[in-house]
C-alpha cells in the first residue's frame, strides 16, 4: 500500500497534485491523531489498504474520520481497496486483484476536482 501511495504521489506531483501520505505502523493501537491532524490539513482523506473493500480496515478508517474529523472535510472519505475476488497466489491475477498506481491517482483526481 505504501509503496503504491508513493508511485502515486511522485506522479500527481508532475501535474502539479501535493498528496500527504499517513502510514499507519500498527493498527491497533492506532494513531488516530495523526490521521485527523492530516484531514485537519489535508480537508480530505483516502483510505488504502490491500484487503477487500467490504470490511476491511479501511472501512474502520474512514468511519473514524467521518466520526472524528467530519467538519475539516471538503470532500467525501474515499477507500482504495482490493477487488472483491478471491485472492490469487499467480503475480499477474495479483496485479489485478490489488490496488494500482492507477486506481490511487484516480481516487485523489476525485476528491481534488
Amino acid at each position: 500500500g505504501v509503496l503504491v501511495a508513493q508511485q502515486a504521489a511522485e506522479r500527481l506531483q508532475q501535474e502539479g497534485i501535493e498528496v500527504e501520505i499517513v502510514d499507519l505502523r500498527t493498527l491497533v493501537p492506532c494513531d488516530w491523531e495523526t490521521v485527523f491532524n492530516s484531514v485537519r490539513k489535508t480537508h480530505r482523506a483516502i483510505a488504502l489498504h490491500d484487503d477487500w473493500r467490504y470490511a476491511g480496515f479501511g472501512a474502520e478508517i474512514a468511519a473514524q474520520i467521518q466520526e472524528h474529523a467530519f467538519d475539516w472535510l471538503d470532500a467525501p472519505v474515499l477507500r482504495v481497496a482490493g477487488a472483491d475476488v478471491p485472492m490469487p497466489y499467480n503475480r499477474q491475477l495479483e496485479r489485478a486483484a490489488y490496488p494500482q498506481v492507477e486506481d490511487v491517482v484516480a481516487a485523489v483526481k476525485q476528491i481534488v476536482a
